[in-house]
This record gives structure tokens, sequence and C-alpha cells, in this order.
């Protein structure tokens, strides 16, 4: 008999195996020796109380052995000679994943990408932090992997409905993962440790026939002469990339893409998406905070950095902390020079002294009202891009980003000094309330004091504000068919992930990417 138990144990015993098959048999009122075996599925970190304890879901075999757990995933023959070809556009989570699916239902995925491999990536970094200059081609956000490689590596998602989330675990476990995040509630790799598992995924795709493209940024599309019909795509460079199916993963920071698509005279669709600021504060307070310690104890050895998320609603708009990075650094997300953006990303070891989330307030169409007139459906966007260089002149230049302490937020004046912060271009006093939109400062600032009952401290002096986080989703939507995943008026197009609007993060776009792959297989063979 198999039985799946919720355990609570202490700390001190959660890692023992002993302990475990003992507390399984007192629950089930079973004697010890009838257990013949557990498995951990899910474990988490209860820090509700003063006595933390650890949360398990384990699978319990009484009376008969283990199943086995399920397989990882074995890398993909190599497709047979004539397959059919899908064009992916883009290399992140989505792209790869797609592009892996693809192999596996014997067709051979064309991958382009407009930015560099993953390791020329990280030399395209350096300019970016220290001389403020951004090659806008190859950044946090463009190139192998996405915006996910050089931002945190976050696993977790509520993202359910697109397919089996620990499938898409097993993968990256697979390809150099620690075997942990099949467990964690909350999995991490970590911006130090996803390159390497890109790379990998990258190797299997050429092993099993695919094809990937660095520096071919895609700026037109191959159309029948009714135009109803996709059969390929035109890259910068004057090339032309042939077949009769395209999935679109291009991510939510490629704006040429949704101008390129309006051009052609394509359906879109303004979304809802949110922005805000970076808040930053020192660890320890928030280890403090969530963990019950007192005022200079450290965390102890067993616990991971404490991280915390925070929603509520003001005045019929979302408040909430997005992104949520313990132990983490604040990087510049700017996809072009006139413009500062800030997100954030943890390394493996979560070990940096400050942690860092987006600060954020919904914005729905009707605040992108001003420029609908002239910029119609990417009005969101154009949003998005004046408040993003209006970012870049209050923090001086050089990707310079403006800041504020949170008293000094909540008082509506500019900072006299402020502490050190780990954001490498660095940042200037500003009085957010000139930069921001007065309904997002109105509601941040009450956030803000709601947000200080769950973590105390949460507005003290050593609590930052930098903007801005603007690129927590796209504005824009590309539609498509709910059956086919095609795009409504272009047969052949698979909009697909993040970019799209499908999408919130690395696995839920990896689980549509090959949702995507697996509907243009059967439009394919159809």
């Amino acid at each position: 008999m198999l039985r799946e138990l919720h355990l609570r144990l202490p700390l001190s015993q959660a890692d023992s195996q002993d302990a475990r098959l003992r507390a399984a048999a007192a629950l089930l009122h079973l004697p010890r020796h009838r257990i013949c075996g557990l498995r951990l599925i899910k474990e988490s970190i209860d820090a509700r109380q003063r006595s933390i304890c650890k949360q398990l879901r384990c699978l319990v075999a009484v009376d008969e052995p283990l199943p086995p757990p399920p397989p990882l995933p074995v890398p993909p023959a190599p497709a047979p000679q004539g397959a059919a070809r899908i064009i992916i556009v883009g290399s992140g989570p989505a792209g790869l994943f797609a592009a892996l699916r693809c192999l596996e239902l014997g067709v051979v995925p064309v991958l382009l990408e407009r930015g560099k491999d993953v390791s020329s990536r990280r030399f395209d970094l350096r300019p970016i932090n220290c001389e403020g200059r951004v090659p806008e081609d190859s950044n946090y956000c463009f190139g192998e992997g996405g915006a996910g490689a050089f931002s945190d590596g976050k696993l977790y998602t509520r993202a359910t409905k697109r397919g089996d989330v620990a499938e898409v675990y097993r993968y990256f476990v697979a390809h150099g993962a620690d075997p942990a995040i099949l467990t964690e509630a909350h999995p991490h790799i970590g911006s130090d440790k996803l390159p390497r598992i890109i790379q990998s995924m990258r190797s299997a795709i050429i092993a099993g026939g695919g094809e990937v493209h660095f520096r071919t940024r895609v700026c037109g599309l191959l159309r029948s002469a009714d135009g109803s019909r996709l059969y390929g795509v035109r890259s910068a460079d004057g090339r032309e990339w042939r077949a009769n199916a395209v999935i679109l993963a291009t991510g939510h920071s490629a704006r040429d893409i949704y101008r390129m698509l309006a051009r052609e005279g394509l359906l879109l669709e303004r979304k809802t998406f949110a922005a805000g600021v970076r808040i930053e504060h020192p660890q320890a307070l928030i280890d403090a905070a969530l963990y019950h310690l007192h005022r200079g104890q450290p965390r102890p050895i067993n616990l991971p950095a404490a991280r915390y998320t925070l929603s509520t609603t003001i005045n019929d708009r979302g408040v909430h902390s997005f992104c949520m990075c313990p132990g983490g650094f604040i990087v510049p997300a700017a996809t072009q020079n006139d413009e500062v953006v800030v997100n954030g990303m943890s390394l493996s070891r979560r070990n940096s002294p400050l942690a860092n989330s987006g600060f954020v307030v919904t914005i729905t169409p009707e605040d992108t009202d001003d420029f609908s007139r002239e910029h119609g459906v990417l009005s969101g966007i154009v949003w998005q891009k004046q408040l993003e260089k209006a970012t870049a002149d209050a923090g001086g230049g050089a990707m310079r980003a403006p800041a504020q302490r949170v008293p000094d937020f909540l008082a509506k004046r500019e900072s006299a000094t402020l502490r050190p912060c780990n954001y490498r271009p660095g940042i200037t006093p500003y009085n957010l309330w000139e930069l921001l939109p007065r309904g997002i400062c109105e509601r941040m600032a009450e956030g803000l004091l709601l947000f200080e009952r769950n973590i105390p401290g949460f507005t003290s002096e050593d609590a930052l504000l930098i903007g801005s986080e603007t690129r927590t989703s796209s504005p824009v939507r590309i539609p498509r068919n709910a059956t086919t995943l095609q795009h409504p008026q272009l047969t052949g197009l698979f909009p697909c992930a993040e970019g799209a609007g499908y999408a919130g993060g690395i696995v839920s776009a990896a689980l549509d990417g090959r949702l995507c792959a697996e509907a243009a297989a059967a439009h394919l063979r159809g």
C-alpha cells in the first residue's frame, strides 16, 4: 500500500530519514517495521511559530517496496533525415524547451537568437555594470538563456495548468541542476550555475540535429501571397529562414518584435502589467523578522536566507512584491542606452548581505491611454519607455539609478544620504514622487505601511527604494487560438510564453514552449 503523508518535524530532525520513518509510522499507527520505504516529494520551511519546523510531503510504502522515482529525461534521438523544420525565435526557457520537445517529436528545431551564447553574454555584462553602456543585442535580457539566465534562476510557479511542473525540474536536473530542486517548495538554481545548464541543453539540441544560430535578429515575416500563411522569417542580415511553422518566443523586452507585428497588420492586444521600484533591505533584517530572531542574532546555519511574498489591493489596484531575491543583487536590465531598468538576481548560495524585491503596482491599459491615440496597442510599451528614460535622467547617466530611503519616501523628501547598495552602476539620491506617477507613489506609500505589519523594519532607515522596475511582464499580448495556439490571422505563427503574454517566469515559459512545440508539430502533420 502506498500512502502520501504530510509530516511536520523540527529542524534538528527533518533531514534524518530515520526520524521521517518513525514519524510516518506514528502517523499511520503502525509498527516501524511495516514501513518499507519513504521518499520525499516536497519540503518547505514553516516559520509561522517561534519553533521553526519543516513541512514534508512524503510517499510512504507500507508492506511493499517503494516504486522507483520518475526517471530523468534522456537526450532525444537525432531527428530522421528529411524531417520537417520548425523555426524558434528566441533561446530563453521557452525556446530551449520547445526545441527539445521538437526533437522528441521527430522535428528539427532551428533556433534563432538575436544575442550571443550564454558564455559570451557574461563579457557583455561588464560594460553595463562598470561603464554604464548597454550592448543592445546582448545584455541581461537578450541572449542565450533569456532574461532568466542572469536574473536569479528561480523556478517557483503556480502555472500547473500548462503541464507537469516536475517534468521541467527533471529536465534541469538531467542537464546538471542540483537534484534538490525536485523536492524544494521554492526551487532555485542561481545565476552562477544556470549558464552551464543552458549550455548542456544547447549541446543536446545540436546533437539531436537541431540548429542554433546566434547574433541573428529577426526583423520580418515571410508570408504567402494572400498574407494568411507563414512560411518563414527574415533576419536583419538579409537571410531568409524557411519553415511552415514559427514559434515566437522572444520574451517581454523584444519591443522591436511587437512593432514588426504591428507593421505587418497583425492583431495585438493591450494587457495589464506592473511597475514600481526595487526595495532593498539587509538580509539580516528579513531573517530576524521572519525567523523570530533577536537583534544581532545570526540566522541558524540550517535555515536558508529568508524570503517573503507580500500582496494587497489598494484603490482597486494590486500592490505586491515581485521576484524577491534573498541574499541577492540588484542588476541593470536596460536594453537600450537611454533608459534605466532595475531587476534582481541571486547566486546559488544566496549569501549576499542584502535582500531585494520588486515592489510594484498594477498598471491597466487605461493608464496608458494618453499614448494610445498615437501609438495604439503599443501604448503600454511607450509608457514603459517614457518612465525608463525619465529614470535614466533622474539617475544622472551611466546607468546610475535614482534611490530614496523608505522613511524619506513616506515623508516625500529627497534623502540626504544613502547607505551602500549593491547595484553596481551606482545610485543617486532622488525624490521618487517626482519620477513615478502619483497613483503609483500613493499606493506604494500605503502598501509600505501595511507590509511593515508583516515584516517589522520593512520601512526602516535601512530600507532603500531604487527605480525603476518596469519589465515585470509585457504590456502586449499576441493573441492565439486556444486550441491550435496559432495567431488567428496567420497560419503557422505560434506566439509563445512571456513575450506573447502567456507565461510569467522560467518554468511557465518552459511549459508553454513545450505546448507550442506540440501544437506546431501537429500543424505540420496536419
